[in-house]
């Protein structure tokens, strides 16, 4: 740990600024422990201050890798386009080959089939092949579940 001289302004709030080689999250605890015995706020890393550093350090510890976030986010941009929300909210009533999905939705039956393929690849929708008909209908209960959940928020904004 290297305590660096304080600018002018960290001067005035009484703060100093930390600089600390920090590679993991192992080492930010002890780090943050360290830095309370010179002064009040914490430094986690550079000049990120932390007023609770257990709390940090407790949540820190609980992240999940970032590929499971990247996914999340990823199946979460499935609902930024209206259409792909209403397809699910469709399929929520049961299962719907593309014509009728494209029906309810009033555009094209290539515009549902090229939502229903995102759907698809993130698992939110599974098919079924009857005849020369696909139809298509919710992967699981948890999508539903998430979708009227995130209905029920954005309706008490």
């Amino acid at each position: 740990m290297i305590l660096k001289k304080a600018s002018a302004r960290q001067q005035g709030s009484g703060l100093a600024a930390l600089t600390s080689p920090l590679e993991n999250r192992d080492n930010t605890l002890e780090a943050m422990q360290a830095f309370n015995s010179v002064g009040n706020p914490r430094a986690v890393r550079g000049d990120v201050w932390a007023i609770h550093p257990e709390r940090v350090q407790a949540a820190r510890e609980s992240l999940l890798d970032d590929q499971v976030y990247a996914g999340l986010a990823e199946a979460f941009s499935a609902l930024a386009d209206p259409n792909r929300t209403k397809i699910i909210c469709a399929l929520m009533r049961g299962e719907f080959c593309v014509c009728d999905l494209a029906a309810v939705l009033g555009i094209s039956a290539s515009s549902v089939s090229q939502h229903l393929r995102i759907l698809r690849t993130l698992r939110w929708v599974r098919n079924r092949k009857q005849g020369r008909l696909v139809y298509y209908s919710l992967d699981d209960q948890h999508i539903q579940e998430l979708l009227q959940l995130s209905l029920t928020h954005a309706a008490g904004k």
